[in-house]
């Protein structure tokens, strides 16, 4: 049985059809435009072209005004990966990758959703935007729950590898190949992804989701029939 993302009313669907389980990536941004994404600014004198563009095939963003960067679709079950940088020369700053996202502006500009932080020494940093979360062994800090520690950012200019991997109700958060932060029990376990403006330049490339299968379910055999009774 091979099981098939697909996207039915804006919500990734799973479809089966004959063959072997398999997960197939999904490109979210194509390196030439922005299909399948649209945009909540904070301000309507600020066109949305005005802080995302398409640079030498990545997303450039300004990160003035606050502003999101939403799919249209929404999706469950998935491992998404993303890399992001700061301009190399630029000053590093804060931006964040949102998961689970549903009603637009819970917070400013910021749709309810769980934040996971990308801000300059903090990325690996969960932000609850209407949505709750627990992380074992750590307290939440208002609305914030720390990473575990460990800092993997490099250095601006340098490209870091993100991967959020979303199964049911648990989050959990990889940079640059270490586990940095890993929440169970969410509110959410499905909506949209968003990526913020918020007040640095930043750039995004090779955003990717897979949709995660689970195995397919097996019937107990019947019981071959006795030969006797034949």
């Amino acid at each position: 049985m091979l099981v098939r993302p697909l996207l039915v009313s804006g919500v990734l669907v799973l479809a089966m059809c004959d063959g072997l389980l398999a997960d197939e990536p999904i490109e979210l941004f194509n390196g030439r435009d922005f299909d399948g994404w649209k945009f909540d600014v904070i301000t309507s004198r600020v066109e949305h072209g005005e802080i995302w563009r398409v640079e030498d095939g990545m997303i450039a963003c300004v990160g003035r005004p606050l502003s999101v960067m939403r799919t249209a679709a929404e999706f469950e079950s998935y491992e998404l990966a993303l890399e992001w940088r700061w301009p190399d020369g630029g000053r590093p700053g804060n931006t964040g990758v949102l998961v689970h996202a549903s009603t637009p502006r819970e917070r400013s500009v910021w749709p309810k959703s769980i934040e996971v932080q990308l801000a300059h020494g903090r990325a690996g940093d969960f932000w609850l935007m209407g949505e709750t979360l627990e992380v074992e062994g750590r307290e939440a800090i208002g609305r914030r729950i720390p990473k575990n520690g460990e800092n993997p950012e490099r250095e601006p200019g340098e490209w870091n590898k993100l991967t959020v991997r979303c199964e049911g109700d648990t989050i959990t958060v990889t940079i640059n190949g270490v586990v940095v932060n890993e929440g169970r029990k969410s509110s959410a376990s499905r909506g949209a992804i968003c990526l913020q403006s918020e007040g640095a330049a930043v750039h995004f490339r090779n955003l990717k989701l897979t949709p995660l299968s689970t195995p397919e379910s097996t019937e107990p055999e019947s019981p071959a029939p006795d030969a006797d009774n034949e």
